[in-house]
């Protein structure tokens, strides 16, 4: 390991590495000093089957953390260091190390003194809204032409739902016949979720930089439990403001888990719902009418769109999920989709809470 840590430009020396059980994607360690002041580090090994355009993710990174910072020193913000994530460049300049086996490494130094939320609450979703509302308004600035999609269609509905067309036709599973009913549920609500991104497309619908992974654990507290930083950027891009309002809400205003047996445990927390839109919306002052105008459809869309890419692999035979057993892509389909039911007729409940939101700001 010191062979690859080695490459960086490290301010300290290493006396130890810790590796962490983080995420499903990346190998994460910490690589502590030797004396308690020392800088300690965060070394990722970046998962480039998932991530191939490695340079570019990278850069994406830089561009917006060095785009925050400025923003946060210029306004004299104190403790920026604990505010925003720093990359620490290899030794030849580049922001990652390629080693001699292929695989691909980045440091970031480690933000010491925070901790992050597994379990959320009314109060920690209006500390959550806030925080993703006032990191999308600290980019809305930033030259996005020095970015590129870290994963191309991530979060295009239209895309998804040609997947499942494909993946219909193919029935590679032989899964199609006892589950036609879902292909057409989800199909018949195909043009209507599809619409934001054709309007984002035909320019009606401005483009955002968003997280595209609004969870809570991604972003730390300091030892005061206030919100300080947003961390886990390998998802950073453009897209529309919908889809990270909407992802949060899919997931920490479900009532249910994502891949849930009991239909009956699902259902929306209106409580949490309201509290991150009120956070979200006092900080994300950028909104356009348009955008505040489809916003609480964002979560149907995440729904929706997280339905499709399950039942869609279910049909493929389990190429892209891991699970637990043959059925649990159906399953988190089933769970998925009466989430979606249960947004569709908690809708305009939906709608007047962003109303009113939007109102009090």
């Amino acid at each position: 390991m010191k062979k690859i840590y080695s490459q960086f430009q490290l301010k300290n020396e290493i006396a130890e590495i810790k590796p962490l059980k983080i995420g499903h994607i990346n190998d994460s360690f910490i690589l502590w000093g030797t004396s308690p002041d020392d800088e300690s580090y965060f070394l990722q090994r970046i998962n480039h089957n998932i991530f191939k355009d490695v340079e570019g993710l990278q850069r994406n990174i830089w561009v917006v953390t060095e785009h925050i910072r400025a923003k946060l020193l210029k306004a004299g913000v104190p403790n920026v260091e604990q505010r925003v994530m720093r990359v620490i460049p290899a030794k030849d300049g580049k922001l990652y190390h390629k080693d001699t086996d292929g695989n691909y490494w980045r440091v970031y130094v480690n933000i010491k003194n925070t901790h992050s939320f597994e379990q959320i609450t009314p109060e920690l979703a209006y500390e959550v809204g806030v925080a993703f509302g006032n990191f999308q308004m600290q980019l809305v600035d930033v030259p996005r032409e020095e970015m590129i999609e870290s994963i191309p269609d991530f979060h295009n509905v239209a895309f998804r739902v040609q997947q499942l067309k494909d993946a219909v036709n193919q029935n590679a599973a032989g899964r199609l016949e006892k589950t036609q009913w879902m292909v057409d549920e989800l199909l018949k609500r195909a043009d209507e979720m599809c619409l934001p991104q054709q309007l984002y497309r035909e320019g009606k619908m401005p483009g955002r930089i968003n997280h595209c992974d609004t969870k809570i654990n991604n972003l730390l507290f300091n030892e005061k439990n206030e919100p300080c930083c947003i961390v886990d950027l390998d998802t950073v891009m453009e897209g529309i403001v919908l889809s990270d309002f909407g992802d949060f809400m899919r997931t920490a205003a479900n009532t249910g888990a994502e891949d849930d047996p009991n239909l009956d445990n699902i259902d929306v927390n209106m409580e949490i719902f309201e509290a991150y839109t009120r956070g979200y919306l006092s900080s994300a002052t950028f909104l356009t009418p348009i955008e505040l105008e489809y916003l609480a459809f964002g979560a149907k869309m995440l729904s929706y769109m997280q339905t499709v890419r399950f039942f869609a692999d279910y049909l493929n035979g389990d190429t892209y999920y891991k699970v637990a057993h043959p059925e649990h892509n159906w399953q988190r389909s089933l769970a998925q989709f009466r989430l979606l039911q249960k947004q569709e007729e908690k809708f305009q409940q939906m709608q007047d809470i962003v109303k009113k939101c939007t109102s009090n700001n």
